[in-house]
């Protein structure tokens, strides 16, 4: 449920272009991603081309414009994660979730997602679930992980 509407959002901002990037990040707040209607609306609001709205919306991995499931799996690709063997951690998420990366499973309670670095490189590999971390992670771990929010997800 969106906790602000595009209205809101855009209240006290329109005309104002250079607002962009900050619309777009209130808009994925608010709504877990940025759809299609909302880039026609953020074009409308700031007076901006949708074609710009869209281009930076794609430009920037950290939005989406795709819903994400309700438990976000992010793997840390950075150098040192991924001597660390961050390439099985993605390869233990995505196998046993059967999804590729920056999809969603059916029942909707996972993602898996990558980044570049998530600045923790001393305790890598990382893995984050919807935001909280995960160090020294293994597949065994990881695996143990997506059992137990899948069992969480049973039990609600």
């Amino acid at each position: 449920m969106p906790s602000r509407t595009l209205e809101q959002i855009l209240e006290g901002r329109r005309s104002q272009p250079n607002q962009l990037i900050e619309v777009l990040q209130d808009v994925q707040a608010s709504h877990g991603y940025i759809s299609e209607e909302a880039m026609q609306a953020v074009s409308q609001g700031l007076g901006v081309p949708i074609m710009e709205v869209y281009r930076v919306a794609s430009f920037y991995t950290a939005f989406r414009l795709k819903p994400s499931g309700k438990n976000v799996l992010t793997m840390c690709m950075g150098t040192a994660c991924h001597v660390r063997g961050a390439r099985l951690l993605m390869d233990q998420a995505t196998g046993q979730l059967g999804v590729k990366p920056r999809e969603v499973t059916p029942d909707g309670l996972f993602s898996v997602d990558h980044v570049n670095c998530l600045g923790a490189c001393a305790l890598g590999p990382i893995v984050t679930e919807n935001g909280t971390y995960h160090h020294h992670m293994t597949p065994s771990k990881l695996r143990k992980l997506i059992d137990t929010l899948s069992r969480q997800k049973a039990e609600d």
